[in-house]
């Protein structure tokens, strides 16, 4: 019988030692896959986030941010709307529920209204429809029409820079993934700058009739 000579043996105890502290246990393998339940009751709101307003709950510069809408504690918003950004945002504590609306391999739908300076033609849309490649990699395949200017639409504070000589335009954008600043890489992409971007839906959950920097409170179970 061949004999370990007390080098190997002492090479051997700590490679087994590195494995069993890399290799997470059954409870610890649970908690990466399963995102954690709400403590409390299960809470889901809706907030139109006005114009320059920044989707969290605190700023150390003093600008204006969710808590100055909601007076809400504990929840957390579902996914980023950049502050020069308006429309719906998702706040709730159900880790589950942020996990469905955020991550990428639920391809949960959202839905922006964007007005960007310029006309668009159908051959500059089809390539946002079959994905374009941006700095970060290719874009999935995204839903785009041009459609009139919303007649739910309400004033943005403060107005558009819009220049004279150039006209604009509205589409209707789905995505299914989420990168930061995303519409607004893809239209600028194709020679269409976003001017106004508005979410108007996440997965199921609609903006239907909220004005700016109002929220409201959903039936949990919905």
């Amino acid at each position: 019988m061949r004999r370990l000579s007390p080098t190997a043996k002492l090479m051997r105890k700590s490679s087994q030692q590195i494995h069993q502290h890399k290799r997470p246990d059954r409870a610890q393998r649970g908690a990466q896959r399963n995102p954690p339940r709400p403590r409390g009751p299960r809470r889901v709101i809706l907030f139109n986030k006005p114009f320059d307003v920044l989707p969290q709950f605190s700023d150390e510069a003093g600008r204006q941010t969710l808590k100055d809408f909601v007076p809400i504690g504990d929840v957390y918003a579902a996914g980023r709307l950049d502050r020069d950004s308006e429309g719906l945002m998702v706040l709730t504590n159900d880790g589950a529920l942020q996990a469905a609306l955020t991550q990428p391999g639920k391809r949960t739908g959202k839905i922006y209204y964007v007005q960007v300076e310029g006309e668009p033609q159908e051959s500059d849309l089809a390539a946002l429809r079959h994905g374009v490649n941006l700095k970060d990699g290719p874009t999935l395949p995204a839903g785009v029409e041009k459609v009139a200017e919303p007649a739910w639409l309400w004033p943005r504070q403060p107005p558009i820079r819009e220049r004279k000589a150039i006209p604009t335009s509205w589409l209707k954008i789905t995505l299914h993934e989420g990168r930061n600043r995303q519409v607004r890489r893809m239209t600028a992409h194709i020679g269409y700058p976003t001017l106004r971007l508005i979410r108007y839906a996440m997965g199921e959950y609609r903006l239907d009739g909220l004005a700016p920097g109002e929220w409201r409170e959903i039936d949990a179970s919905a």
